[in-house]
Formats: structure tokens, sequence, C-alpha cells
């Protein structure tokens, strides 16, 4: 494990959060999932202020959100702009102001517990965001001009195929895990591009799945499950 890598990982042990199943790399960059932020925040006691909208428009969103933390203050400003840092897909809505929302108090937790500069929130992992959106959005494109005798049995089918496929991916993950023989060895599986590849193409529940269990295995192998913050 890098010293960077250590130093997220002491950092996430301190708010019963392991770095593996969490972190994953764009380009060289540690990227951390927004729903593991929101976890650390709970457990660190950061309290938001009411935010400051400083841009309010149909497609665009710009807010500021101050936390504090004990005795320290931080804020930022988190901004989203349809098909320039935040793109849709499909039929997807665009929630432009959670969107500015979540990577604004993505940022403030992030400067409050000390992993600014260390890593990034998933929401600033536009790119990636999108190229998975398209991917799932695209077996759908198009089906609605299809009858609808062929579209309801193809598209059921087309759905029961990726959860058998997903299941089945995500039980592979939990056997590896299992054979893991020590904190490490556990760790250095999750961080491995091929397992964050794996795991990135899982549905969010299914993803959290396969966290959970390599977070039950590093507590079975003594990981400590929380320290005092």
């Amino acid at each position: 494990m890098s010293t960077a890598d250590q130093q997220i990982a002491d950092i996430l042990a301190k708010y019963g959060e392991p770095i593996a199943g969490n972190i994953w790399r764009v380009q060289g960059q540690a990227v951390i999932y927004h729903k593991a932020l929101e976890r650390i925040a709970a457990q660190a006691g950061i309290a938001f202020h009411p935010p400051t909208i400083l841009r309010a428009e149909h497609d665009e969103a710009v807010i500021l959100v101050t936390g504090s933390m004990g005795g320290r203050t931080e804020w930022s400003i988190g901004e989203a702009l349809v098909n320039v840092n935040y793109r849709v897909s499909g039929r997807q809505a665009a929630y432009v102001y959670a969107m500015a929302e979540k990577r604004a108090k993505d940022r403030v937790i992030l400067k409050l517990v000390g992993l600014d500069g260390l890593l990034s929130s998933e929401e600033e992992a536009e790119e990636l965001k999108s190229s998975t959106v398209e991917m799932s959005d695209n077996p759908s494109q198009g089906q609605e001009e299809l009858p609808q005798e062929v579209e309801i049995p193809a598209k059921a089918k087309s759905a029961r195929g990726k959860a058998k496929g997903a299941q089945g991916g995500a039980d592979e993950l939990k056997r590896k895990i299992d054979k893991a023989a020590s904190i490490n060895a556990v760790t250095d599986f999750m961080l491995l591009p091929e397992t964050q590849k794996s795991l990135n193409e899982l549905p969010v529940g299914v993803r959290d799945e396969v966290r959970d269990h390599a977070k039950a295995r590093l507590v079975a192998l003594g990981w400590p499950s929380k320290q005092a913050a």
C-alpha cells in the first residue's frame, strides 16, 4: 500500500470505514463514494448550516455550503451545469440543485476530516459516471418503437439476465474476498484495477453488498470496525 493510501486508510478507519470497497481510482486519482462520505459525516458529527444559493437557473445551480465539526468550520461551493460538468442521458432527469449540494457537502466533509487533497468524491468523477450511465441506458434506448408484445418480454428477459449476471459477478468477488488471508490481502484485492472495474459494472445495491462483505471479512481478520475519531 502506498503512503497516500495508508494515510487515507488511517483516516477512514477513525470513522469505521475501510479503504477496501470505498475507494477506486480514475486516471490515478483516488475517488470515494458519496455514501461513504455521508456515513463519515454522521460519525464525525459534522453539522451543516443552511445553504446559500449563488446561482439558480433551469439547467444550472451553484450552492455555497458551510459545515462545522467541533471547533472547526469549513465552506465550499458546489456547481452543476447540464452538459458541461453534469451530464444526463436518455430519460434521466437533471437534478442540478441536488448535484450541486452533493458536491459542496462532499468537499466540506473532505476538508473537515483531513482527506482534502488525498482523494475526490465520486460526484467529481463525472466522466466515469457518465460513461457508466450511458452503458446502462443503451440497451433500453429505442425500445419504445418496438411493438408492445415484443418489448415487454424482451425487456423482462434482459433484466433477468442482467440481474443474474450481476449476482454471479458479486458472488465471484465474495469468493475471492473470502480467500484473502490477511487485512492487507483484502485491501490489495479491493484496490486492484480489475476488481474496481468489476465493482463499477455492478448495480449500486449489489456493489454495496460486496463492499459490506469485504468489510465483514476485514473485521473477521482483526480490522477495527470502529475507532474513536
